[in-house]
């Protein structure tokens, strides 16, 4: 197995894993989520797992595109890094939404997170178009689980 080849299993591997550990910690969630009062336009259970694992396929490909950019190894490591750190954030949002039921804070979390991720998106596309163009579904699908958020909140206070 090539090298490259090697670093792209590993840059996807890594989302990968840290959505299945997420999974994983908030296992049996989507019953209790199901059971909330959804806002309209609330997808099915079932997709929420298929968009994930395709977002973090696609976040895995973008910090490859990153790391493998011809650009100083000074700027690969900063945009790494809110990489790095919006990915913690996106872990972390689970645990407060699913497992502590804190609503109105996993909203106020989701926000910051759009904004660490819009920040990761700014600092790729220095390093690779390609690369920003990928976190553009991310960028979205967080914005409308804001809207699915909030409105659960305000639900089911």
């Amino acid at each position: 197995m090539s090298h490259k080849l090697r670093q792209l299993l590993l840059c996807i591997g890594i989302p990968l894993a840290v959505g299945g550990l997420s999974a994983w910690i908030t296992r049996g969630a989507m019953e209790e989520f199901q059971a909330l009062n959804q806002p309209p336009l609330s997808p099915p259970g079932w997709l929420f797992p298929v968009v994930w694992s395709v977002l973090f396929v696609l976040m895995g490909i973008t910090s490859y595109l990153a790391l493998r950019a011809p650009a100083p190894e000074k700027t690969v490591r900063r945009a790494l890094i809110f990489y790095g750190i919006q990915l913690g954030f996106n872990f972390l949002w689970s645990i407060l939404f699913f497992n502590l039921g804190l609503y109105l804070v996993s909203f106020f979390w989701l926000i910051l997170l759009w904004c660490l991720i819009l920040l990761t998106t700014l600092q790729f596309s220095a390093l690779n178009r390609r690369a920003a163009y990928l976190m553009l579904p991310y960028l979205l699908w967080v914005a409308f689980a804001g809207y699915l958020n909030l409105g659960i909140y305000i639900l089911n206070r």
